[in-house]
């Protein structure tokens, strides 16, 4: 397997396409999470079942977030999504969210090339209300039987916060 921070750059950023790599498919209670150390994936651990993705996560290549990890991307699909594959995605916004006191930001994507929707998706408002609702649930309370309060959906941000998130984080990558 390659190592996607050295075989992948984060993509054109200006003008709202990243490269992303899935961790996990839409639908999975694993926390299947890549290990930047030994360039492979691992099985972080199990979650319950109603802790299911609600879609496919992944995370961008040369970025890192301010919980240390790259930065992670919600990839809205119809059907769930490899694990180890990676995609060119277009920016349609973000989930401003704090893990543990840490921001954790979701960037969401979607295929940069939808023929299926036929690139109907350009921005969060393009999406369902209940998808966004369902999001936000599964992020608020995934941690509850561990770790309850831990977690805080803090709103959604568009495309241009999204962009500038992203630059910060490749930012950081790169002083490291």
């Amino acid at each position: 397997m390659a190592d996607f921070n050295k075989v992948l750059t984060p993509g054109d950023v200006a003008d709202g396409r990243v490269n992303t790599v899935v961790e996990i498919p839409k639908g999975s209670s694993l926390k299947v999470e890549w290990d930047r150390e030994r360039a492979c994936f691992m099985l972080d651990r199990v979650e319950p079942a109603i802790f299911a993705k609600p879609c496919n996560y992944g995370f961008i290549p040369q970025t890192l977030d301010e919980d240390g990890d790259e930065l992670d991307t919600l990839i809205v699909t119809q059907e769930p999504l490899t694990t180890g594959i990676w995609l060119e995605a277009k920016v349609i916004g973000v989930l401003n969210f704090e893990d543990d006191g840490e921001m954790d930001h979701k960037v969401v994507v979607v295929p940069a090339d939808d023929r299926d929707s036929g690139d109907a998706i350009a921005s969060l408002e393009d999406l369902p209300k209940q998808w966004k609702k369902q999001v936000e649930h599964h992020f608020a309370h995934y941690k509850d039987l561990k770790k309850p309060g831990s977690t805080k959906v803090l709103g959604w941000g568009n495309i241009q916060d999204a962009q500038a998130i992203i630059e910060e984080c490749i930012k950081r990558y790169s002083a490291n």
